[in-house]
């Protein structure tokens, strides 16, 4: 596989990508972007479609970048490549995080705000210690979504989103 460099405005969105990107997943890969670098190439194929990567294409395409890491994967039939699509994306939500020790990296890495990539830092990191450690009614903002892999406390209950 060798890594290309190229620019945006070449790259074509796949069409027919039934992977949803609302606005608060493009911002958190901006975020990501900001924050980590831009560290993973879009997949394309050799018209230049998106195979892989049309959130952090449209992230890219916010941040106004101009060369992008892309990789081309010719190795695919035109079925396969549809496949591939749907396949990428679904296997990423078929797990959920182990939350122990999604709680210990939460805890070792709090000077990075995680909060801006989706996790609750409030409701992960800290142990449970009742009552007063429940958000209360207005804390969150009303469009902020729950997120897959975040794990919520409600009265004495916790509940994960999977």
């Amino acid at each position: 596989m060798k890594l290309e460099m190229m620019s945006l405005s070449l790259i074509v969105p796949y069409e027919t990508n039934a992977k949803k990107h609302p606005k608060y997943q493009i911002q958190q890969i901006k975020e990501s972007i900001e924050t980590f670098g831009n560290n993973d190439p879009i997949a394309i194929d050799e018209k230049n479609v998106i195979i892989e990567g049309h959130g952090r294409y449209l992230a890219l395409k916010e941040l106004a970048y101009d060369q992008v890491p892309v990789i081309r994967l010719k190795h695919l039939s035109k079925e396969q490549k549809r496949a591939y699509v749907l396949a990428h994306n679904k296997i990423t939500l078929n797990t959920g995080f182990d939350i122990d020790l999604l709680k210990q990296e939460l805890t070792d890495i709090m000077d990075i705000d995680m909060s801006q990539f989706g996790f609750s830092v409030n409701l992960i990191a800290s142990p449970l210690k009742g009552e007063k450690d429940t958000p209360m009614e207005g804390e969150f903002e009303e469009s902020e979504p729950i997120a897959q892999g975040s794990l919520y406390q409600l009265g004495k209950h916790r509940f994960n989103v999977w």
